[in-house]
């Protein structure tokens, strides 16, 4: 059985734990039935020995197969690795999303993917980075009232744009950037992330992309977070400068997310390129599939 998870970038400005988009960079996966458990690693994480002795994929994994068949069943795992760890890209939300789906299908058992995003929130409590994952495109996150569930509005991306990512070789911890946040915000901060995750949304879903630049201003979490690294500042005033149409921090970093139009996405590389030398910069369109198995498995 082969399989691959999108990257997402989330948040996109003020739409903190709400919005979040799919990106054509993957993980891999590949699961093929053993006499014993196996683990082999390429690309992102290969030279982590941690990954091998305590895969987070293969934990999920065992937990939703045994509550599926009450089997514990062995596979040579291989993963494939492209997405960046640590960086708010979604490899967590990948691996929580493919390890998830993996499971139904080693079983056999027919599964929708509200399901997988449901079962997710077990692992990963907020739905910005497992939903594009899951689904892929564009979408609209929340929870329900008792948070076992999430509700989406999901809209396909364009080809008449890309992204470019900006990537630091320094990761920021999600757990301890939101430490570094507010814990209360005023009543006009309140007001201008709603209007403008608000118009962001409207904007993405009915492809008014003009919208995006002033649409993507946040007051809630992005200056906290681009403090422990000072560059990013740079880098955004960079990209909007260049032709960006918005400039974000993917997730909680340190990646920065940037969109442009399709005919300014080569230019706007080279700009930040030579800029920016020591970082790595990639041209990536948007994926509208989330989770895609590349072939049916039975036991």
């Amino acid at each position: 059985m082969e399989f691959r998870v999108p990257a997402t970038s989330a948040n996109l400005g003020p739409g903190f734990d709400s919005l979040g988009l799919a990106l054509n960079l993957y993980n891999h996966f590949s699961l093929k039935p053993s006499k014993f458990t196996s683990i082999q690693i390429h690309g992102e994480g290969a030279k982590n020995p941690k990954l091998r002795i305590d895969n987070v994929f293969v934990r999920i994994f065992n937990e939703q197969l045994k509550k599926l068949t009450g089997k514990t069943l062995h596979f040579k795992f291989t993963f494939d690795n492209s997405i960046p760890i640590s960086r708010g890209l979604g490899s967590s939300s990948a691996v929580i999303i493919g390890a998830i789906s993996a499971a139904f299908k080693v079983a056999g058992i027919p599964f929708q993917k509200q399901e997988i995003l449901n079962l997710a929130l077990n692992y990963e409590s907020h739905p910005d980075n497992i939903t594009p994952a899951c689904m892929g495109g564009f979408n609209v996150c929340m929870l329900t009232q008792r948070k076992n569930e999430v509700r989406f509005i999901h809209s396909p991306l364009p080809d008449s744009i890309q992204a470019v990512v900006v990537i630091p070789n320094q990761s920021i911890s999600t757990h301890l950037s939101r430490q570094t946040l507010p814990k209360k915000y005023s009543q006009k901060d309140a007001v201008f992330n709603l209007s403008h995750a608000s118009v962001l949304a409207g904007a993405f879903i009915t492809q008014h992309f003009e919208l995006l630049r002033e649409a993507s201003m946040d007051r809630f979490h992005q200056y906290y977070r681009m403090k422990q690294i000072p560059l990013l500042f740079e880098v955004q005033k960079c990209a909007l400068s260049s032709g960006a149409l918005m400039s974000t921090l993917s997730g909680s970093g340190s990646t920065f997310f940037n969109l442009c139009y399709k005919d300014d996405s080569v230019r706007l590389h080279k700009i930040l390129s030579q800029k920016f030398p020591k970082l790595k910069i990639l041209i990536l369109n948007f994926d509208n599939f989330g989770v895609v198995f590349d072939d049916e498995f039975k036991l």
